[in-house]
């Protein structure tokens, strides 16, 4: 039986893993983590905060996901967009989803990333 997600794989060009640091780490305030040394090798790099694990990996050739996406909850889309903006990060407004606030972002490589809001939880003051 399953019981839960363990984490969202992204693939991402070699070489690059800084200016993915530069972005889930840096801009979505998702801490990056030292990968397993027997896959270091590999290239990509890892990001986890609690049970939010995404992890990018060296794809060749590389494609961005331009559908496929990971979707994350966030306390305050306000202020994320504000980041997004100011980091030179397109911010795309989409259809409404019942019970949510959400945008729509691409990562350095091109990949879509959704974020969302709950409406029943109010932003931080």
């Amino acid at each position: 039986m399953i019981r839960a997600l363990h984490h969202v794989q992204l693939a991402m060009p070699a070489g690059r893993e800084a200016e993915a640091q530069a972005f889930y780490e840096g801009i979505l305030g998702i801490p990056r983590v030292a990968k397993p040394p027997n896959l270091e090798r590999r290239g990509g790099c890892w990001f986890e905060a609690g049970t939010l694990r995404v992890h990018l990996g060296v794809e060749a050739p590389f494609a961005p996901a331009r559908k496929a996406h990971p979707a994350l909850l966030v306390d305050d889309l306000d202020e994320l967009r504000g980041r997004l903006a100011g980091g030179g990060f397109e911010v795309v407004d989409d259809e409404p989803l019942d019970g949510f606030e959400r945008f729509y972002t691409r990562d350095p490589f091109g990949n879509r990333v959704e974020l969302l809001r709950p409406l029943d939880t109010a932003p931080p003051d």
